[in-house]
C-alpha cells in the first residue's frame, strides 16, 4: 500500500462531517452514526479538509512508517518501483519538478542596491515605469517631410506591468479558472494564455488581453480563433515535458470541452511529440509566415520552446524566423500531468537559459528582433527582477497563479480530482472557484508583486523595466562555481 499521508482528528471534532464532504479524494468518508472513515492510502494532502474544518480538529502527517533503505535506494525509488511492477505504467505527476539536486538559482543570486553616489529612487514619490512592449522594435525611426514621426512599430503586446499569466488548457483546468485569468488580465492590463485546448466562445469578449495557442494537435484552432485574440503563439515545447507531446484523456473530454477542442467527447486528445510540419527553422518560419497571414500581419507571433541545454542557438534561429516573441519555459515549468521521469530529469532551469539566449541574441545583434518571455518557477516578485536583469522581457506565472486560485500543489491534477476545482472537469468540483473572487485574488497577487517591483527596482537607482533588461551587472552570485557564474554573466558577490 503507498501510503504518504496520515489523516489525524482531535478531541475538537464535532463530527460536523463538512470534511467528508469537502475530501474530492475519497480519503474521508462518513461512515453511520456520524463517525469519519479514514483511508489513509488516498490522501493527497490538498489541505481541503483542513481549510474547511470549522474546529481546526483535522490535521493531515507523514506517514510515520518507513520503509529500510541504503545510500543508493530511498523510499521513494523503492515505492516507484513496487508501483510499476504491479502495475507496468508509466508514473504520472503534476506540477513542476521537485529538484531534488538541481539548484534554484534565484536563490543564490543577489540584486544589487544604490547608496551614496548613485542614490536610490522611492517609488512612493517618483514614477517607476513598469510598462512593457514586447514584439519586434523598429530598425529606426523614421520621420515624414513635416518631420513628424512615422509609426512603423511592429505588431506588439504592451503590458502595464511585467507579469503575464502562462499557457494553461481548457480541459486540463476548468472554465471557471480561464473566466478568472481572463478576467483579472484585461483589468491587470496584461495577458493570460489559452494553451493547446482552444478558446470557450463565452470569453471572446476578452479578445483584447486574450494569447491563443497553436500547438502540435492543433486542437480548437480555426480562422476566428486566432483572429480572436491578442497574439498567437505555436507552442514547440514546455518545461516539464521538452520533447514529449501532450495527453488529456477522455474523461475530460466531455460538454464544452470536446467542442471547444474540436475533439468527439470521450476520445483522449493526444498532441504529437513534434509539429509534423516543422523539422528546420525554415518550416517554423513558414508556419509564422501563415499565421500573419491569416490575421493580416496585424498580430505579434510568440514561439514557445522548453529550456533545453542548446538553447541559445534554437532562440537565435526563432529570432530569424520571423517571430516577434520568444517564450522559454523552464525545467520547473508546471503541467497538469507529465511523465515523472521526464518532468524530474529533462531541461535545464530558466535561469541559465534566459542568460545564455540573451548573450546570444546580443553577441548576433539581434536582440530588438524578439522579446524574450521566461517562465518555468517564477515565485515571487524577486524572481521576476532576476529574470529581467538576466535578460528577459518579461514573466509569465502558472502554478503561482494556480496558488493565488486556492492550489496546494498536491500535485494530483492528474486524476481529475482537484479539490478545489482547478484541474478538474468534474461539475460538483469546478462550482467551487467563484470566478469573479478568483479574479479579484490574482489582481491582488498580481498588484502586490508590482508594488514589490517598484520597491527593489527603487532601492537600485532603477526607474524602468527597460533599464533592467539585462542588467546583470546588479546581479551578484553566491555558492555558485565559475562556470556558472559565467554562463549567468555576473559577478561573485563582493567583487
Amino acid at each position: 500500500m503507498d501510503r504518504r499521508y496520515r489523516i489525524r482528528k482531535d478531541d475538537g471534532c464535532i463530527s460536523c462531517m463538512r470534511c467528508a464532504r469537502e475530501c474530492s479524494f475519497g480519503a474521508i468518508e462518513a461512515g453511520e452514526d456520524r463517525t469519519l472513515i479514514l483511508h489513509h492510502d488516498k490522501c493527497v494532502d490538498c489541505q481541503r479538509c483542513v481549510s474547511f474544518c470549522p474546529t481546526g480538529a483535522i490535521f493531515i502527517t507523514e506517514d510515520g512508517n518507513r520503509f529500510r533503505g541504503n545510500g543508493v535506494f530511498g523510499e521513494s525509488d523503492m515505492k516507484e518501483i513496487f508501483l510499476q511492477a504491479r502495475t507496468g505504467g508509466v508514473l504520472l505527476s503534476s506540477m513542476g519538478a521537485p529538484g531534488r539536486n538541481v539548484p534554484i538559482y534565484f536563490d543564490r543570486m543577489l540584486l544589487n542596491a544604490s547608496q551614496v553616489t548613485n542614490p536610490s529612487i522611492d517609488p512612493l514619490r517618483e514614477p517607476m515605469e513598469t510598462a512593457v512592449f514586447l514584439g519586434q522594435r523598429p530598425e529606426r525611426i523614421e520621420r515624414d517631410g513635416s518631420g513628424r514621426l512615422v509609426d512603423n512599430l511592429p505588431p506588439h503586446l504592451e503590458l502595464r506591468t511585467p507579469i503575464m499569466f502562462s499557457a494553461m488548457s481548457y480541459g486540463a483546468i476548468s472554465l471557471n479558472v480561464h473566466k478568472a485569468l481572463a478576467a483579472a488580465a484585461e483589468k491587470l492590463g496584461t495577458y493570460w494564455n489559452t494553451g493547446e485546448g482552444g478558446l470557450h466562445e463565452s470569453l471572446y469578449p476578452y479578445k483584447r488581453s486574450t494569447i491563443v495557442q497553436v500547438a502540435s494537435g492543433r486542437f480548437g484552432v480555426h480562422a476566428t480563433y486566432l483572429n480572436t485574440a491578442a497574439a498567437i503563439e505555436i507552442k514547440i515545447g514546455q518545461g516539464a515535458k521538452p520533447g514529449i507531446g501532450g495527453h488529456l484523456t477522455g474523461k475530460k473530454i466531455i460538454g464544452d470541452v470536446s467542442r471547444t477542442r474540436m475533439v468527439p467527447e470521450g476520445l483522449d486528445a493526444i498532441s504529437p511529440a513534434p509539429h509534423h510540419d516543422i523539422y528546420s527553422i525554415e518550416d517554423l518560419a513558414q508556419l509564422v509566415m501563415s499565421i500573419k497571414e491569416t490575421t493580416d500581419g496585424r498580430k505579434p507571433v510568440i514561439v514557445k520552446v522548453a529550456a533545453v541545454h542548446n538553447i541559445a542557438p534554437i532562440a537565435s534561429g526563432i529570432a530569424r524566423s520571423g517571430a516577434d516573441i520568444i517564450s522559454i519555459d523552464g525545467f520547473r515549468g508546471g503541467t497538469g500531468a507529465a511523465p515523472k521521469r521526464i518532468r524530474d530529469n529533462v531541461g535545464i532551469p530558466i535561469e541559465l537559459a534566459i542568460a545564455a539566449v540573451d548573450q546570444r541574441l546580443r553577441e548576433e545583434r539581434i536582440r530588438d528582433r524578439v522579446s524574450v518571455i521566461a517562465s518555468g518557477g517564477i515565485r515571487n516578485s524577486s524572481d521576476v527582477v532576476k529574470a529581467i536583469a538576466l535578460g528577459a522581457d518579461a514573466v509569465s506565472i502558472g502554478t503561482a497563479a494556480l496558488c493565488a486560485l486556492g492550489c496546494h500543489i498536491c500535485a494530483s491534477c492528474h486524476t481529475g480530482r482537484c479539490a478545489w476545482g482547478l484541474a478538474t472537469q468534474d461539475p460538483e468540483l469546478t462550482k467551487r472557484l467563484d470566478p469573479e473572487e478568483g479574479a479579484a485574488r490574482l489582481g491582488n497577487l498580481v498588484k502586490a508583486w508590482t508594488s514589490e517591483i517598484k520597491e527593489i527596482m527603487g532601492g537600485m537607482g532603477i526607474n524602468s523595466i527597460e533599464a533592467l533588461r539585462g542588467n546583470r551587472r546588479a546581479l551578484k552570485g553566491v555558492d555558485l562555481n565559475a562556470k556558472e557564474l559565467e554562463i549567468l554573466g555576473i559577478g561573485y558577490a563582493g567583487e
